[in-house]
């Protein structure tokens, strides 16, 4: 009677499992009854055997294996914001190109461009606000608020050149950051904002 079909293949893959280069398994322990002792009558016992459970061996680690642990950090402030503490509240509003104004309160040293990410402006910040896109581009609304700014460095000129309808009073949003003396602060976001970053022209 010729074998079922399929059997020479089960018979091949069950001697390449039996052979000598396979990795060799980890025996487990023999069974052994565990004796429990039950009443018969009051005063005698009766000696059973019950079979023991069996236990799948624990496959020792390698030693090159480096356990971590896990960790958790605190949750960020969306827009990394840290709140204002009582009393210390600083003012800022955007006008959005709709020309709709939102005030918000904010922290001394917190940014604009994070800011306006944290409410959901339609500020990009491509470059994540490491001063090398224009897309964070705001114009402060009065010159005497602008002349209270830091001056601007190099790499934000040459950032603001390549801003949309670039104006006397404008800035780029990650690098103007909060402070008493320009508590009230006024910005307009330009119409549109033009991706361009520095590296574009390396």
């Amino acid at each position: 009677m010729p074998p079922p079909r399929g059997f020479s293949i089960f018979r091949n893959l069950r001697s390449h499992f039996h052979t000598e280069s396979s990795i060799p398994l980890p025996r487990c322990p023999p069974l052994r009854p565990t004796p429990t002792r039950t009443p018969v009558r009051s005063g005698t016992y009766n000696r059973t055997f019950t079979t023991a459970r069996t236990l799948r061996p624990r496959l020792p680690l390698p030693s090159s294996i480096n356990l971590r642990q896990f960790t958790t950090t605190s949750q960020l402030f969306h827009g990394h914001l840290t709140p204002p503490k009582a009393g210390e509240e600083l003012k800022v509003t955007f006008v959005t190109k709709e020309g709709n104004e939102f005030t918000f309160e904010v922290a001394e040293g917190d940014n604009l461009l994070d800011i306006g990410q944290a409410h959901d402006l339609e500020m990009e910040g491509a470059c994540g606000g490491s001063c090398a896109c224009s897309t964070c581009h705001v114009i402060v609304d009065d010159q005497e608020m602008y002349d209270l700014l830091e001056e601007p460095d190099d790499d934000e000129n040459d950032m603001l050149d390549l801003a949309f309808g670039l104006t006397e009073t404008s800035r780029l949003g990650c690098q103007v950051k909060m402070k008493k003396e320009i508590d009230g602060l006024k910005v307009k976001l330009p119409s549109m904002t033009r991706n361009l970053q520095a590296s574009d022209f390396k």
